[in-house]
């Protein structure tokens, strides 16, 4: 049965065409699916096939060489947006350096490695280096990039970094970031119905991917159906994202987990008027909500329920240290302060730190929606970043 989605392509609008080259690579990946469509028996669940989309090995999204961060890519991140994001980090790496005696950093997904480099470079300003800055990034591609980018910027500093397809055997002692990682992990999709609780698949129906509804699994049955929610509603669960949690727990020997992301507490999340989702697709800087467009060529992402993260790290013997807005985080620790002491006299540049701020902080921009939760193992630290406002009441 085919479930009522069909709109959105509709939403979807006019998209830039790709180029022959991005479709031609889309149109192998699309084949690839097909086949492992048909040899499931007819669909696969949709966390499978956002996984497909995103990290088949040299067709997917953050596998296929494309251009992702930045005015040229399909979105900006924080740390591309401004170097005030990392210097703010830093200075929240320094506290708790200062309470380990130093330690390592480990970055879980770099990206263009712009948070690394304004990182390392404010930690070098500062004489507050970590003994090792770890990347962990399975893309080869982003590796490269990353690679390329630290040489040219801060050469000085490239022999202290390290990527890793693999966590370090010896564990983490020191300071884990991961900076809109979770979003863009396979989420499974489910819908209610009269029937009651439906997990969505991919199907091909000689023409185009289209939904189909199907029984939820377990698993999945037992997650959403304490929620209560009303037949109608569509939402995602991020099980990969949990699982993340609990291998960092497992490595994380002691120190802090930091992670910033869009989303809210679980209340929030499945919000009665919340009832499509938050399902988002990213393409050339356009938002749109079908994930069975351009596959292979666009990001597909959700919205994190920041209640089950804190859930996976309290389970698996973490503690929970904070959870708060991009904007309070930001804002505790300094950022009017950075920008305030900026050149002044050259006003083009003054104009654009203000921009930037505002555009980090403002709850119409990413203030709000962008949260950060700490995670710790025998630390016990009361972090800057969360005096201004701490929200763990509310997960």
């Amino acid at each position: 049965m085919a479930s009522p989605f069909s709109e959105a392509t509709k939403s979807a609008g006019q998209l830039p065409p790709p180029m022959p080259e991005a479709t031609a690579r889309s149109d192998e990946l699309a084949r690839h699916v097909r086949e492992e469509i048909a040899n499931a028996g007819g669909s696969i669940d949709f966390a499978r096939f956002m996984e497909l989309a995103l990290y088949a090995p040299g067709l997917g999204y953050y596998r296929g060489g494309m251009q992702k961060f930045g005015a040229q890519g399909d979105f900006v991140t924080a740390p591309e947006l401004s170097p005030l994001f990392a210097r703010c980090i830093a200075k929240q790496c320094q506290q708790v350096f200062r309470h380990l005696s130093n330690g390592d950093i480990v970055e879980v997904g770099a990206g263009s490695g712009v948070l690394a480099v304004t990182l390392l470079r404010e930690l070098d300003a500062q004489q507050a280096l970590p003994e090792n800055y770890y990347i962990l990034e399975t893309s080869a591609d982003l590796q490269q990039r990353q690679s390329d980018l630290i040489a040219q910027e801060i050469p000085d500093l490239l022999d202290r970094v390290h990527w890793l397809q693999t966590l370090p055997e010896d564990g983490i002692r020191g300071l884990v970031l991961a900076n809109e990682l979770l979003d863009a992990m396979p989420v499974h999709r489910f819908s209610v119905n009269e029937q009651g609780i439906q997990q969505l698949h991919v199907a091909w129906d000689d023409k185009d991917f289209v939904w189909h509804e199907k029984p939820a699994n377990k698993t999945l049955h037992e997650r959403v159906d304490p929620l209560d929610l009303a037949p109608g509603y569509t939402s995602e669960v991020n099980f990969h994202a949990e699982a993340w949690i609990k291998t960092m727990a497992d490595c994380l020997k002691v120190g802090v987990m930091l992670v910033f992301d869009y989303g809210f507490p679980r209340a929030e999340f499945y919000h009665p008027q919340r009832r499509a989702g938050t399902l988002m697709c990213h393409y050339r800087h356009r938002n749109h909500p079908d994930p069975l467009l351009l596959i292979g060529l666009q990001d597909i992402t959700a919205h994190i329920d920041f209640t089950a993260i804190a859930e996976a790290g309290v389970t698996n013997d973490l503690s929970l240290l904070g959870y708060t807005s991009q904007a309070a985080f930001l804002l505790s620790m300094g950022i009017t302060e950075f920008a305030s002491a900026a050149d002044h006299t050259d006003r083009k540049q003054h104009i654009e730190i203000v921009q930037q701020v505002n555009k980090l902080t403002s709850p119409a921009e990413m203030g709000e929606l962008y949260k950060v939760i700490a995670l710790g193992r025998e630390v016990d630290l009361t972090l800057d970043g969360f005096t201004l406002q701490d929200r763990r009441g509310r997960l």
